[in-house]
């Protein structure tokens, strides 16, 4: 038995999509289940589009996904020497030809048949001529076959069969000398020793376009599995207008890694009614037998929904360097605050995306200078001095500045007083935070620790006084 190898190959054109993320999600879980390889490939020939900045966003967004590849990347924008020898060796074979007929030419043949109810397909004109004008621009296309049918068993869709005569001879060389994507994926897969292509279903129409390649090269033709396409709430084909396509933009908007990857899987693959899954366990479990055969609908809600479980149950440490860059973002010195594992212990049960947290977390490294007026008017009176004043004295006091000493602190006071804790709370927290909005009081005044909470409470007590 063979070993498995796969490739995902993205265009440099742009950022990694969320279509593209699934299917090199696919590759990878196959390939680590099976024992196989997993290649990068960058499909740079449309030089034009193709930038740098856009391959670095693909190997970030890959490394982001802990999508590690075995080989690769590698560039077919270098391999240029490869294709122009197999056009030759069509060329020699007599399965490809020199087209030279003009634009002008191929429109005026699209038209007509339009007109005559046709498909706007080349003609063949230049197919069997042996002329070749000295000096006129030309096209190399492949000598696609006349008759009969082209017909493959697809791993997800099952037996897909395609007409010959509703395909026309394919360019696989334009005048310029560089070649056309339906060649070079063929030369690449081959060289490459793919055996499995798992892509989006939209290359299904480009198959049986590319097998005969295969077999005119002498190369085994490989298996095929098509993944049908992400579609947005309107069923129509993802993308901008549905809000954020690209899997870094995610990253961006504080969605962990292990979410994304967890809910792109589900998105057309399923294992019973299991929903959340380690890396791990997808791949010991994954099998294209339980990939779906309709379009997935991308659900904002659903993606949101991991990324808070994630969140909630996801290691302090590893969450608070995290957070440590959104911070950063914010221009806070993380250093001249409290230790970042206890703020992101107050706050998992809170944030649903580390920016979430991120607001929620900056109270913590910023003194409230201007306090919410609202909360000041409503909790922040003069007439809560004195439990101030008193608050102070206590938690000064303490030996332990854990959470159940503080609590006993509060109790004490509360009992001198004669007020409730939801009479104090209030003003305790838009003291410490300026606002009405944090975790509970008392792991707030933990995580403070006591020198900051003593002298925001004194601050509060001098805005008082004024």
């Amino acid at each position: 038995m063979s070993v498995l190898r796969v490739r995902f190959a993205p265009s440099p054109t742009g950022y990694l999509h969320i279509g593209g993320a699934r299917t090199a999600l696919f590759n990878y879980l196959l390939a680590r289940k099976e024992g196989g390889t997993f290649v990068l490939r960058i499909e740079d020939t449309d030089v034009e589009r193709s930038t740098h900045e856009s391959v670095d966003a693909i190997l970030q967004a890959m490394t982001w996904l802990g999508l590690d590849y075995d080989e690769g990347p590698y560039y077919q924008s270098q391999r240029f020497d490869i294709y122009r020898q197999k056009v030759r060796q069509l060329l020699d074979s007599g399965q490809a030809y020199r087209c030279y007929c003009s634009a002008e030419e191929l429109e005026a043949k699209r038209e007509r048949a339009m007109q005559e109810g046709g498909k706007p397909r080349y003609d063949g004109t230049c197919r069997d001529c042996s002329d070749e004008p000295d000096g006129r621009p030309f096209v190399v296309r492949f000598k696609s076959p006349m008759e009969g049918r082209t017909s493959f068993v697809d791993r997800i869709k099952g037996e897909i069969s395609f007409d010959n005569t509703e395909l026309d001879d394919l360019i696989i060389q334009r005048s310029d000398g560089t070649p056309t994507y339906n060649f070079v994926v063929v030369i690449d897969d081959a060289e490459m020793a793919i055996s499995l292509i798992i892509r989006g279903d939209d290359h299904i129409n480009n198959t049986p376009r590319q097998i005969p390649i295969y077999r005119a090269l002498g190369y085994p033709v490989p298996e095929f599995a098509h993944v049908p396409m992400i579609l947005g709430a309107d069923k129509k084909r993802l993308s901008k207008r549905h809000g954020a396509t690209s899997v870094m933009a995610y990253r961006e908007m504080g969605y962990l890694p292990e979410a994304m990857v967890n809910y792109l899987v589900r998105l057309g693959w399923s294992h019973g009614d299991e929903e959340i899954f380690s890396m791990d366990e997808l791949i010991e479990k994954f099998s294209l037998d339980n990939v779906g055969r309709s379009a997935g609908v991308f659900n904002p809600d659903k993606l949101l929904w991991l990324n808070e479980h994630y969140i909630k149950t996801g290691d302090p440490q590893r969450l608070g360097a995290l957070l440590a860059g959104f911070l950063a973002g914010e221009g806070v010195d993380v250093s001249a605050g409290p230790p970042l594992e206890a703020v992101v212990k107050s706050l998992q049960d809170r944030a649903k995306t580390l920016l979430e947290m991120r607001d929620g977390a900056l109270f913590y490294y910023r003194e409230p200078a201007d306090y919410d007026p609202v909360a000041v008017e409503k909790f922040l009176t003069a007439d809560k001095r004195d439990i101030l004043e008193k608050l102070v004295g206590a938690l000064a006091g303490l030996d332990d500045f854990g959470v159940d000493s503080i609590e006993a602190a509060f109790k004490q006071v509360l009992e001198q007083t004669g007020l409730k804790l939801g009479k104090v709370g209030p003003t305790v927290r838009v003291a410490l935070t300026g606002g009405t909005v944090s975790p509970g009081i008392f792991d707030v005044i933990a995580v403070l620790g006591r020198e900051r909470v003593i002298d925001r409470l004194e601050k509060a007590i001098d805005h008082l006084g004024r």
